[in-house]
């Protein structure tokens, strides 16, 4: 589960730094980190991110917590979790139609995404 959590952590820096290169191309410069935090929870440009932050904080959760079970139960309803986060769509709106558009700008989020399928493909072996 570590090296999951690890590469969907390392997808998710990507997706943000892409974002924001990206709305900064758009709406202008984000000149700190708290402005950039703050546009993360309140702008929809960066909100469509939660469902895979969310994902992220209940993995930490699990991994730090001796009081959580990290049963073989629990590993395949996460896995399954992020195999509904990295399917992109074109098709699709909200978050898969957002992550399509992210791995077509950017190369970084490509090779992030390649990573988790990579685990995932492991996983399911």
């Amino acid at each position: 589960m570590l090296d999951l959590h690890q590469k969907l952590s390392s997808l998710y820096s990507a997706l943000i730094v892409a974002e924001r290169l990206t709305y900064e191309r758009i709406h202008g410069r984000v000149d700190s980190t708290d402005e950039l935090i703050h546009l993360m929870l309140s702008d929809p440009w960066f909100t469509w991110l939660c469902p895979l932050l969310n994902l992220l904080l209940r993995i930490d959760q699990l991994l730090d917590d001796d009081a959580f079970d990290i049963t073989s139960e629990v590993v395949s309803h996460l896995v399954a979790e992020v195999r509904a986060l990295t399917r992109p769509s074109i098709e699709g709106d909200g978050y898969e139609r957002a992550y399509y558009e992210a791995l077509h700008r950017a190369p970084e989020v490509v090779l992030a995404h390649f990573q988790v399928t990579r685990v995932l493909l492991a996983k399911a072996a």
